[in-house]
């Protein structure tokens, strides 16, 4: 069996590795050479190009020369990249360089197959690596637009699109000039304003009721469990659009539309679902002897429930909570229907801004709240880690 591993990590040949290196080269060429006007010359180029480089790697300097061999290959495409686009084509041809230099040793040495199983077959290999790459593919799809957004919003002018200098990496053509209007606005910040006082409401009428209704169903004597279940979390499946109307003809019935109260008790409606799962999952894993023995010991309902089982479901409820904001600080569609002038939020103001006048500003807003996106998710990663290793799911 240990010939059979060390034979299958050898270096393969080059009727295998050369059409691999250049199918990869091929699709790198065409992005380069669509940017260029010429996708076809560039796959053609591309894939003789890394072919070549492979052969010559692997054939003619061999494992021995490497080190040396990436080094030329970096350094290459450094060069080449500077000379045909400049300081951007020298940090792309430096990543370029810097990738296909592994690439083409780890294909052509058989590293590939290294940390996997020695049964596989050829097609389960393929398919091990196949799977990873749609799934970055996918990624980089969803994360693009965000990737374009943030830069733009350092736009030294008054466009949507990379200027020159901007290409070009001139600090001339960078600027907090749309950071500092958003800072400066009174409709700006007073939409923000707005957001800042509705969400974090919404949020505490969200993981009340959110909590309870959780524990309540986590409950085995509860008749008609799914059934309540399926009605309290509808607000996540029911299109937005079709919740917004029928809040906004309630609210006009009972006298909340177009007040603050309609406004937070609408986001609270859209929060608790969050809040129901994310508790639900926490309780999977929760002993229920606990609150056996503290009721044994005289503790009451409401002090066992503060001092025993909330701080065990505390990272539950605080993701909850964390999705419950979220979706009340980036939510656009209800408040239109059940808002007024005097509830505008942050994102009420970004979808005037691109209906009414078209600003940069709403790029550095957007900027600013993938920031906090991006925070708020970090935090509930971290307490979704802590929630499994109190529950014994996950080594500590």
């Amino acid at each position: 069996m240990a010939d059979i591993i060390l034979t299958d990590i050898q270096k393969k040949p080059l009727s295998f590795t050369l059409p691999v290196v250049g199918a990869a080269g091929a699709f790198a060429g065409l992005f380069v050479g669509t940017a260029q006007g010429s996708g076809l010359l560039g796959i053609v180029i591309g894939a003789i190009v890394l072919a070549g480089l492979a052969y010559v790697a692997l054939e003619v300097l061999g494992h021995e020369k490497e080190r040396t061999f990436r080094y030329a290959i970096i350094v290459l495409f450094l060069v080449v990249g500077y000379l045909y686009a400049g300081l951007p084509g020298l940090i792309v041809g430096g990543l370029f360089g810097w990738f296909f230099s592994w690439f083409i040793y780890w294909v052509g040495e058989g590293r590939y197959r290294a940390t996997l199983p020695p049964y596989l077959t050829a097609g389960q290999v393929l398919w091990h690596y196949a799977f990873r790459v749609i799934c970055g593919a996918i990624f980089v799809f969803l994360i693009t637009p965000i990737l374009v957004v943030m830069p733009l919003s350092f736009n030294a002018e008054n466009f949507f699109t990379f200027t020159p200098e901007m290409l070009r990496f001139d600090p001339a053509g960078y600027s907090l000039r749309h950071y500092r209007a958003f800072f400066q606005s009174d409709a700006w910040q007073s939409a923000l304003k707005n957001s800042l006082m509705i969400a974090p409401a919404a949020t505490v009428l969200s993981v009340t009721f959110g909590t309870l209704a959780a524990i309540g169903l986590s409950q085995p004597h509860v008749p008609f469990r799914r059934a309540i279940m399926a009605i309290l979390i509808s607000p996540m499946i029911v299109p937005l659009i079709i919740s917004a109307a029928g809040m906004y003809f309630f609210y006009s019935r009972i006298g909340l539309q177009g007040t603050y109260l309609g406004v937070v008790l609408a986001h609270a409606a859209l929060g608790i679902p969050f809040v129901i799962i994310t508790v639900t999952a926490t309780l999977v894993g929760f002993d229920r002897s606990l609150t056996r023995a503290a009721a044994n010991m005289g503790a009451n309902p409401v002090t066992t429930f503060f001092r025993v089982q909330m701080p065990l479901i505390l990272p539950g409820v605080i993701s909850g909570g964390l999705f419950a904001f979220i979706t009340s600080f980036d939510e656009v569609v209800v408040v239109l229907f059940v808002g007024s002038a005097n509830q505008q939020t942050l994102p009420w103001q970004m979808f005037t801004g691109l209906r009414e006048q078209i600003s940069p500003v709403i790029l550095a807003v957007a900027t600013i709240l993938v920031g906090v996106s991006i925070c708020l998710l970090t935090v509930v990663e971290i307490l979704r880690r802590r929630s499994e290793r109190l529950r014994g799911m996950s080594p500590g």
